[in-house]
């Protein structure tokens, strides 16, 4: 008997965490705040930026943290005509 898996989803790029596509960029990793799985890319930088912040942080959690909005487009914004 088979069981269907659920495909697992990034949480901070919204692409999907399957072997084919992370094993050579770094797999993925749980962050220690939401508890989610996300990207080894998606973590937040440490102090040096090719290496990841301990503990183990996603960006959204990170941006979260320090108070930073995350990028979401705003409604309220209306782009403007340039040069007319």
């Amino acid at each position: 008997m088979l069981l269907g898996i659920e495909p697992r989803q990034c949480k901070v790029c919204q692409h999907g965490l399957y072997r084919d596509k992370t094993f050579l960029s770094g797999g993925w990793s749980r962050c220690t705040l939401c508890d989610e799985f996300v990207h080894y890319t998606c973590l937040a930088s440490g102090k040096v930026s090719f290496l990841k912040a301990r503990p183990r942080v996603c960006k959204t959690c990170r941006a979260a943290q320090e108070g930073i909005p995350s990028p979401s487009p705003s409604k309220d914004e209306t782009p403007v005509a340039v040069g007319s």
